[in-house]
């Protein structure tokens, strides 16, 4: 017969403990420990569920049922052209770089139009277009956002990010100070609409909306690139609710991006870096 020896009873019973232990803890502090950490941003989950239980199934709208197809226009290039074409494509957008220093010297809004047109031909999930783009210019708005920003960017940089990731940063001589919100011309802020409404204020899914804005914001970068202006990606975190609310946009937009767009200043520098090579990003079967 098997026989528990003391130290195995209490073994057990240590084990007993720790079971209850983790089982008794409550969801808000399960709900605390998930938030504590910097990357799960609430604000910016992506929100692509068929069937939310929550909702009651009448204020959803139904999607269109047909829609006229008509012939594909397309261009077709020489096979030199092609080449010459990718090749002077990749040559400027390889000399694309965060830059966060910029000059206070004035765009053409046209060009910022131009550019915002173009982040919005990407493809999206049912052709949804689940993207905001807001244009702000006003020195006081701007100076606003830059002290929502440095306010949460500070407590990202003492608190949230951890040693690994503020370690990670270093070399890029990044900080909670971002003057370069009050000092470049245009800021374009990038919202996700989790969904949208019909002319009925029926709510409309949107599908993989957040894929679908990331997608227009890469095409945005491009656009600003071959315009001749520069940016720096920035993704604040846990700005989002507050900046919404400055901006007065609507609950079901997220913010995603925040672009400040201009003309680099006469002693902006970027770190040395180095892009991989292609066999270290491309495998071919």
């Amino acid at each position: 017969m098997f026989l528990l020896t003391p130290v195995l009873v209490a073994v057990v019973c240590i084990l007993i403990v720790c079971i209850f232990k983790n089982a008794d803890r409550s969801p808000e502090s399960k709900k605390e420990e998930v938030q504590a950490r910097p990357w799960a941003d609430e604000d910016l989950k992506d929100s692509t569920d068929l069937l939310q239980a929550e909702e009651d199934a009448d204020e959803w709208q139904e999607s269109e049922e047909s829609v006229d197809h008509i012939p594909f226009s397309h261009t077709r290039y020489p096979e030199q052209e092609m080449k010459t074409r990718s090749q002077e494509f990749y040559e400027l957008l390889n000399k694309r770089r965060s830059v966060r220093f910029l000059s206070s010297e004035q765009v053409p809004m046209e060009v910022i139009e131009n550019v915002i047109r173009a982040a919005g031909t990407a493809p999206s999930g049912a052709h949804t277009e689940p993207w905001t783009f807001v244009v702000v210019k006003d020195p006081v708005v701007k100076h606003q956002i830059r002290e929502i920003i440095e306010e949460e960017e500070e407590m990202n940089y003492m608190r949230r990010m951890g040693d690994r990731w503020v370690t990670d940063l270093k070399k890029l001589r990044t900080n909670w100070i971002k003057e370069y919100l009050d000092t470049a011309p245009v800021l374009i802020l990038i919202f996700k609409q989790v969904h949208g409404y019909a002319a009925n204020g029926k709510k409309k899914v949107h599908y993989y909306n957040e894929i679908s804005v990331s997608i227009a914001c890469g095409i945005l970068l491009a656009a600003l690139q071959n315009a001749g202006l520069v940016t720096v990606t920035t993704t604040p975190l846990n700005c989002g609710p507050r900046l919404r609310l400055l901006l007065g946009r609507p609950s079901h937009e997220k913010l995603l991006v925040l672009l400040p767009v201009g003309y680099p200043s006469r002693e902006a520098t970027v770190p040395d870096l180095k892009r991989k090579a292609l066999d270290q990003i491309m495998v071919t079967i």
